[in-house]
């Protein structure tokens, strides 16, 4: 239908320009090919996946690609080794496999010291499948907005946003810096209620495609201003999706694309990523990577230590420290697009995607999963539970 061929216009205009942009790079970078389902999902808002079965979620999750339009960028780099460490006591791996179960978990992974500890898979996956992220997508854009800063494409995140997205100018966003995207303090007010068809968060991609212009900034168009910048934090995914923009016009290159450079080969993944396109052709930044279980450890790790050559060298302290404290919570906050709480931070996504890190104890904790409703705090403190048990199970150490 028409919308099928406009996004494929659209996509294919993408792909070739960044594929231009690609070709200049001093390293051979990643195979970006267009990925278009048969049959698109829809994307009304009454319709949206937020709302859907449990059995139509799980089979979705797992197969993100067969339903939305996305870059499928393939593994052309050596896999980093996940080898076997010592496994966990056996109460450990219990309560880890009764996690799994009490919380719908389709994969759970930890690593310390680089090493494979505990690894288990549910509801029909497997090491090789892929599961989509939702929100721990964010954390990923926020790595590479690092990226683009030790590119020198991006000055600093103090660079006003209009400068990067000039066809901001005028709207709410105009006087808010890319660091106060990031941090998800830009002041524009914003409804992320995922249980409600009518908030910002279900409607944002299904706004009409304006020709030439990204539906981030379509939305953005519609937001008014509650605060000064800089002074109220609101969570935000379509302030993820400017902060992909952001990248991919600094860049000139798709989201996928450079993750494939950044992330994707210094991490050394397993597999291919997918990463799927709103309606004019870009990359979702908040949102929809489907990686498989190891590759989500594998950047957790690859955060760990640094993302040496990729970020600026202390990129990580800075992103994943709490910008924004949250005063009722004492050693919770958000930094830039990572969740920070008490002695460690982590990327978390709606149905109860997580990657946390425990720099302390080097320790790696992914899990992806199928909540039975997007948000549950019951299960956020089950994982935090979990995740202190293993911090607190220190094994000897060669």
């Amino acid at each position: 239908d028409m919308m099928r061929g406009f996004l494929a216009g659209v996509a294919a205009l993408a792909l070739a320009g960044c594929s231009t942009t690609a070709m200049q790079a001093p390293e051979p970078a990643a195979i970006v090919t267009q990925s278009m389902p048969e049959t698109m999902a829809s994307m009304d808002p009454s319709d949206s996946i937020l709302f859907w079965s449990d059995e139509r979620r799980s089979a979705a999750f797992r197969d993100m690609e067969g339903l939305f339009p996305g870059l499928e960028v393939a593994q052309t780099g050596p896999v980093r080794a996940l080898p076997r460490g010592t496994a966990l006591a056996s109460g450990a791996q219990a309560a880890l496999r009764a996690f799994m179960a009490e919380t719908d978990a389709a994969g759970l992974m930890v690593l310390r010291d680089g090493r494979v500890v505990f690894e288990d898979y549910a509801l029909g996956f497997g090491p090789e499948g892929r599961w989509t992220s939702f929100s721990v997508a964010k954390s990923f854009t926020s790595t590479l907005l690092g990226a683009a800063i030790a590119d020198g494409a991006i000055e600093s995140v103090d660079q006003p946003v209009v400068e990067i997205l000039p066809a901001l100018a005028g709207t709410a966003y105009d006087g808010v810096t890319v660091g106060q995207i990031a941090t998800m303090t830009s002041g524009v007010a914003w409804n992320e209620d995922y249980t409600d068809p009518n908030s910002d968060v279900a409607k944002m991609l299904a706004v009409a495609p304006v020709a030439g212009e990204s539906q981030a900034i379509t939305y953005a168009r519609t937001l008014t201003r509650e605060a000064p910048a800089g002074e109220k934090w609101v969570y935000k995914t379509l302030e993820t999706n400017l902060l992909g923009l952001i990248v991919e016009e600094a860049t000139g290159r798709s989201l996928a694309d450079y993750a494939g450079e950044k992330i994707a080969r210094p991490a050394g993944f397993a597999g291919n990523l997918f990463w799927m396109q709103d309606l004019t052709g870009g990359n979702i930044g908040g949102c929809c990577l489907s990686l498989r279980l190891s590759d989500y450890a594998r950047f957790g790790q690859f955060v760990l230590e640094g993302g040496e050559g990729v970020v600026p060298q202390d990129w990580f302290a800075q992103a994943t420290a709490p910008s924004v404290p949250f005063e009722n919570a004492p050693g919770f906050g958000y930094g830039y697009q990572w969740w920070t709480y008490p002695g460690a931070y982590g990327a978390q996504g709606i149905f109860g995607q997580a990657i946390t890190l425990v720099p302390e104890e080097n320790l790696v904790v992914a899990v992806v999963s199928n909540w039975p409703t997007a948000t549950s705090n019951a299960n956020r403190n089950a994982f935090r539970a979990l995740i202190a048990r293993l911090a607190a199970d220190q094994p000897s150490r060669e």
